[in-house]
């Protein structure tokens, strides 16, 4: 067997000496540990070890009683966490965190890594579910999204080279966890005295406790400035249950064919939006005013009215955005010019992506990763209704248009375990039954009662937004709907479609069913066409 992790090593040699707070299980079984003779006595313990640690206890799975490293497998180190959750639960505490390590055994003939574990107990419920609003921030590449967003989570003034957006999640061991590159994501909040913040952005635990401490959470889902990746920005804003749009545009550099077509994104999905003017501090006043007349005539052209918070105020802002009035505001986040504005308006906004009553749970599935000693993880945004830890899902559809059965193990957010979540909150669903290679994007989680009836084609109403010529039956596009992003074949009722028309459409996925509902809506992308459409039969 190999070293031993100095972490272990000492936690072991604290419980051997010490006890108190640090209990060594080598595993723990729910037919064995949930008895009725067994249950009780083990509450009993954790709540002891918890009050003997000043509220926080260690848990070492996968080590004897009297220190010895057995190891246990995968399937074996899940059931003991999901047994050590429902016994903290019971003595008013919850898990924290959980470490894992493996452990070879090759020397004893199986083959197998073998896992241990050290789990954090702490004193007190998991979170309550509190308000929570997310915002999508799009704009062109270097145009400060990043910058700004890790400015207002920290509170910190940049350095003027960018040096906060690297607070968000694009470290590498943020994207072992399953939270790619791609998309980037920053959460703050604020409670009765202001502003919550993050001191160390890089570390989990911090963004567990701005979850933790809110009265009132912001997320930010950050996209992807670069042109070539347009698609991945789509995702962004469509695939997610988002409250609010955030476009920046740089004030050196002024509005760009990609932060019109960022716009448009926004303004096609009838998202509320907010446009900041970044990089203030670089310009002087004539082109700051230069800027902001381009940016009021690009949302005029779209039918908006620009409201310049700077002019009217916070408050005129906060009653009058909408999906046709678009607050416009300046801002640095070297100077910090504009950032208690947008705290106000972030603080202060209603929520609005909760548009459905719907209470049945529906998540689409935004990405996938495996957790050592967790297993498969689906995370994205809920949908609709909420869900808890144990609930029975279907997850769906697979490729042939069935759905599987699956069972939720545990929740995450932004790495703060929750027993529950409800509609807006974006989350991470370690899921028992299925693999993680066979979980995709698109794919949806509904309750085990649900009917789903997914389909290959529908129908839609249509608009295009922009074409280099006509659009014909047959036009191939990729379709943006949810977390789906699928090519598709659109076959207009007409025959035709003009740049600019309206009409309706049958679209019909090419490879594969997806579940959707009337009145969904939607992206169509193909090179620099676009266009926007919403579900209006799923029986054409």
């Amino acid at each position: 067997m190999g070293p031993q992790p100095a972490a272990l090593e000492r936690v072991i040699e604290r419980g051997e000496r010490e006890g108190g707070s640090v209990e060594f299980k080598e595993r723990l079984t729910k037919d064995l540990h949930l008895s009725d003779d067994r249950l009780d006595s083990l509450v009993a313990q954790l709540r002891h070890r918890v009050l003997s640690g000043d509220g926080t206890a260690t848990y070492v799975i996968g080590v004897s009683d009297d220190g010895t490293i057995s190891g246990i497998g995968q399937e074996t180190f899940s059931e003991s966490m999901d047994v050590l959750s429902l016994l903290a639960e019971k003595a008013d505490a919850h898990i924290a965190d959980v470490e894992t390590w493996g452990v070879d055994w090759r020397e004893t003939n199986d083959e197998q890594t073998r896992l241990v574990g050290l789990a954090t107990v702490e004193e007190g419920p998991v979170m309550e579910d509190d308000e929570h609003i997310v915002i999508g921030t799009a704009g062109h590449v270097d145009h400060g999204k990043s910058t700004l967003v890790g400015s207002l989570v920290t509170g910190e003034a940049d350095d003027g080279q960018g040096g906060t957006r690297g607070f968000l999640d694009v470290r590498p061991h943020e994207i072992e966890r399953g939270l790619s590159a791609d998309l980037s994501y920053g959460v703050y909040g604020f409670d009765a005295d202001g502003p919550v913040r993050m001191d160390n952005p890089h570390r989990k635990g911090d963004r567990a406790r701005i979850v933790e401490e809110a009265d009132r959470l912001v997320s930010f889902v950050d996209t992807v400035g670069h042109e070539p990746w347009l698609r991945t920005t789509i995702r962004g804003l469509v695939g997610q249950k988002l409250d609010y749009g955030l476009l920046t545009v740089a004030a050196d550099d002024g509005p760009t064919k990609t932060t019109r077509e960022h716009l448009g994104i926004l303004l096609a999905t009838e998202l509320p939006t907010i446009v900041a003017i970044t990089k203030a501090d670089l310009v002087d006043d004539e082109r700051l005013t230069e800027v902001e007349r381009e940016i009021e005539r690009l949302l005029r052209d779209a039918d908006r009215s620009p409201l310049r918070v700077q002019r009217h105020g916070v408050e005129a802002a906060i009653d009058e955005i909408s999906e046709t009035v678009v607050p416009v505001l300046t801002t640095s986040a070297v100077t910090q010019e504009g950032l208690d504005d947008l705290d106000t308006l972030f603080e202060q906004l209603p929520k609005t992506g909760d548009t459905t009553e719907a209470d049945e749970f529906q998540m689409y599935v935004d990405r996938t990763y495996n957790v050592t000693g967790v297993g498969a993880v689906a995370s994205g945004t809920i949908r609709t209704g909420s869900v808890e830890a144990g609930d029975e899902l279907l997850l769906g559809p697979m490729p042939d248009g069935t759905f599987r059965d699956v069972e939720v193990r545990s929740i995450e957010m932004h790495y703060h375990r929750v027993e529950e979540a409800t509609a807006g909150r974006i989350v991470g669903i370690a899921l028992k039954g299925v693999d993680e290679a066979e979980i995709e994007r698109g794919m949806a989680l509904l309750p085990r009662d649900a009917n789903p009836d997914p389909v290959r084609e529908f129908e839609a109403e249509v608009m295009v937004l922009n074409h280099p010529t006509t659009i014909g039956e047959g036009y191939e596009p990729v379709i943006h709907l949810e977390t789906v992003s699928e090519a598709a074949a659109i076959y207009p009722d007409d025959g035709q479609l003009l740049p600019g028309d309206s009409g309706t459409a049958t679209v019909r996925f090419k490879f594969r069913p997806y579940l959707i509902e009337e009145g969904q809506r939607f992206v169509f992308r193909e090179g620099q066409s676009k266009g926007v459409g919403t579900v209006s039969n799923l029986d054409p």
